[in-house]
């Protein structure tokens, strides 16, 4: 299709009227608010608060986590009440008021006495000892006995199964409201998980802990109240505050309360009042959740409470949330910072925000506003565009947007305000973009042709490149220092014959793939496949500073992901039963001038790299089967990384070159250059080299068995050192000619 053809026949009324068709459906979606615009609003407060979470100060709140250690040492649970008992009365010990369960006794102790009498039969227990035994106090007596000692907030929870037979949880405070009925907008719940009667009568507050989270799994609201038939019930946060301030009841202000201008809006719930604390909420009784990040100082691991050495005044005047964080208890939450938190820290943390007073808040304005702003970019990009041009306009919108985002980060830091200023925002990009698009479609269409032309054959950042500049489409040329990698197979022609043609080419895409993208990862360009044998380079089509260390770590790269796939093939060869060899590559990598440009001829070219330094990184990649490594340098190489960890070779002069060339092993990145036993390993090897140019061989031998003694299979020098061992031998043997330099000549390539 030609679309520049296509475009240049729309009229006028249609490059108007496809815009406006957009602003209307743009403004339709904001309107209607679907839940996936909800999610995206919220991943974008998320990001708010990671940028800028809650500083922790420390307030009167405290958790007693039942952690994975606390069962490990005081037993797994649920604990016998006893056990909570003794937990209450050392806590009302150390001065903890209240004291909050996030969690419900909703059965009898099953290790009560009076429980484990029945189970007994008349052989396994003598009548005294049931006498005795039936003397001792009932566990849930005794915990009810404890709760009443001290001030504690029993918690429940509510289910949305109906359970016919559920009794309605214990009301300990009345609500009051100003304004609309809040029982038309809080979540209502058919079932009710409830203490024991004489654990709630015993208490001094009684709250649910129901959260349920968001639709993506995230907990980012917390309802103050819910309703259970016709009643309200407090959470279990504000139960702790209502019991820690002396209050008796709670106040609720709805749309049409005093002070508030619902206009005849039936707009929800806007506060909570309880005790001396207002807590702003959304229309359903929720508060929105400022989370800090994780502070030690918030949490006491519950085992420490019994411990003689815990201090004394450590939870004097403390609201303690008593919850859980071991796994296996299943009380995790995902938050904006934490992926799994504990849900008895969201509890704690809500009551910290509201003891110091820093809410968020969604007010119910800021859908009117969101849209308001929303319209008026929309009309004010509508009627720009055919005026000022594309470039004024992307400015203009590039501006009102970069406001917003500078508006609604200020009003989150500076007054806790949740506004969205994204979703409007894209909403009228994308007005401008439809608006603009059929001009730039227009030039795209000469771009695609060169991009439909070359992309099968070159390289997409040389494809982009000639798209944006098509003279550059001609035979030439240009010297520039760079980097070459090479790369190939050890043995594989033994490996090719016992396979099939199929076998063979599933193999090479396999190893080649992995390969392939750890170039791609450190901006290198493949140049070709040669079978089993990659080339790539670096420094061209684009500049690159780093260019040697990129080529050297994308090496130290396809050495792991050639351990990976060693891995998966003998996985593979081990379902089908068969023997598996391992694969084992050579590498060599030289940084010198090459002619690097479109190469080829006039019928067809390539966008390549020649000369002599090319050369010498292919003839480098053949001698690591000479001296057994897999990575091999030329010297310009490893003057342009001095930070990595290489050890000199030897001196050789390859076939084909006359003048010699130091070759060098790479053995790790620079971490690994700062170990100390690779920096011990240097020296010795030094000398190593040194005595062996010099033919003084037994010196050369003993510093080899040095070097050894620090060879570990990080270094991968033991096979390198036995070849030496295997030279000095021989020269030992038939002594080199009176005018040898110490210069290895190599007769393969």
């Amino acid at each position: 299709m030609n679309w520049s053809s296509s475009f240049s026949r729309i009229s006028n009324a249609a490059a108007r009227a496809i815009p406006a068709a957009v602003f209307v459906l743009a403004v339709g979606l904001r309107v209607l608010n679907p839940p996936a615009l909800d999610e995206i609003r919220a991943r974008i407060f998320d990001a708010f608060q990671r940028m800028h979470p809650r500083a922790y100060q420390p307030v009167p709140v405290r958790i007693i986590d039942v952690d994975d250690e606390t069962l490990t040492r005081l037993g797994q649970w649920p604990w016998p009440r006893t056990q909570v008992a003794a937990l209450v009365d050392r806590l009302t010990a150390l001065g903890a008021a209240p004291i909050a369960f996030d969690a419900v006794f909703a059965e009898p102790d099953r290790t009560s006495p009076s429980r484990l009498l029945p189970q007994w039969s008349s052989k396994e227990a003598s009548p005294l000892l049931r006498a005795e035994i039936a003397r001792l106090p009932d566990h849930d007596r005794v915990l009810a006995q404890a709760i009443a000692r001290a001030q504690v907030v029993t918690g429940f929870t509510l289910t949305s199964d109906p359970t016919p037979s559920a009794r309605p949880p214990a009301a300990k405070a009345g609500f009051a409201f100003a304004g609309e009925d809040p029982v038309a907008f809080v979540a209502s719940y058919q079932g009710a998980v409830v203490n024991l009667p004489a654990l709630e009568a015993a208490a001094a507050g009684n709250g649910h802990f129901t959260m349920t989270p968001e639709p993506d799994g995230m907990t980012r609201r917390v309802p103050l109240v819910l309703r259970f038939g016709d009643a309200l019930y407090p959470s279990l946060v504000l139960e702790a505050l209502r019991v820690y301030q002396g209050a008796s009841s709670y106040g609720i202000k709805s749309s049409g309360g005093s002070g508030e201008r619902s206009l005849g809006a039936r707009t929800g719930i806007v506060s909570l009042k309880v005790g001396s604390l207002v807590v702003p909420t959304d229309a359903q009784g929720r508060a929105w959740v400022y989370y800090t990040e994780e502070v030690p100082a918030r949490t006491i691991p519950a085992w420490k409470i019994f411990s003689e050495e815990f201090p004394a005044d450590a939870l004097t005047s403390c609201i303690v949330f008593v919850g859980t964080s071991a796994a296996g208890l299943k009380d995790l939450r995902a938050t904006p910072l934490n992926p799994s938190a504990a849900g008895v820290s969201v509890h704690a943390q809500l009551a910290e925000q509201m003891l110091t007073r820093q809410w968020l808040q969604r007010p119910d304005w800021a859908d009117g506003a969101e849209i308001c702003f929303l319209i008026a970019l929309g009309l004010a990009l509508m009627l720009l565009l055919p005026r000022a041009g594309a470039l004024w306009c992307a400015g203009l919108g590039a501006g009102a947007i970069g406001l917003a985002i500078a508006g609604s980060w200020y009003a989150f830091l500076r007054h806790g305000l949740l506004l969205d200023p994204v979703v409007p925002s894209l909403a009228a990009l994308g007005i401008y973009l439809v608006a603009s698009l059929m001009g730039f479609m227009r030039a795209e269409a000469e771009r695609r042709q060169v991009r439909r032309a070359f992309g099968m054959y070159l390289s997409p950042v040389l494809v982009e490149r000639l798209a944006q500049h098509p003279e550059q489409l001609k035979l030439g040329g240009e010297r520039k220092i760079m980097t070459v990698l090479f790369l190939d197979i050890r043995g594989f022609t033994g490996l090719a014959e016992q396979q099939t043609a199929e076998e063979i080419t599933r193999f090479i895409n396999q190893f080649l793939t992995p390969m392939t993208r750890e170039v791609m990862a450190q901006d290198g360009t493949i140049d070709k496949y040669v079978g089993d044998c990659l080339m790539a380079f670096w420094n061209a089509p684009l500049d690159d500073p780093q260019h040697a260390r990129h080529a050297c770590l994308a090496a130290l790269g396809m050495r792991q992901q050639l351990v990976r796939f060693n891995q998966q093939l003998a996985e593979e060869h081990a379902k089908r039963g068969q023997a598996f060899d391992t694969v084992h590559i050579g590498i060599g990598v030289n940084t010198g001038e090459c002619v690097v440009g479109n190469l080829g001829s006039e019928q067809r070219f390539n966008y390549s790299v020649l000369g002599d330094s090319v050369n010498l990184a292919s003839r480098l990649e053949g001698q690591s089967k000479e001296y057994r490594l897999d990575m091999i340098l030329g010297e310009g190489t490893q003057t342009a990384v001095p930070m990595m960890a290489t050890v000199e070779l030897d001196l050789i002069r390859v076939k084909g070159r006359q003048a010699p060339t130091r070759i060098f092993g790479l053995i790790g990145d620079e971490t690994f250059a700062r170990d100390e036993g690779f920096r011990a390993l240097l020296p010795r090897h030094q000398q190593m080299l040194s005595a062996y140019r010099a033919q003084r061989w037994e010196e050369a031998a003993a510093a080899i068995h040095e070097c050894l003694a620090f060879d570990t299979p990080r270094t991968r020098l033991r096979v390198f050192y036995q070849r030496y061992l295997e030279r000095i031998d021989r020269y030992q043997t038939s002594p080199p000619p009176a005018d040898w330099d110490g210069v290895f000549a190599s007769a393969s390539k």
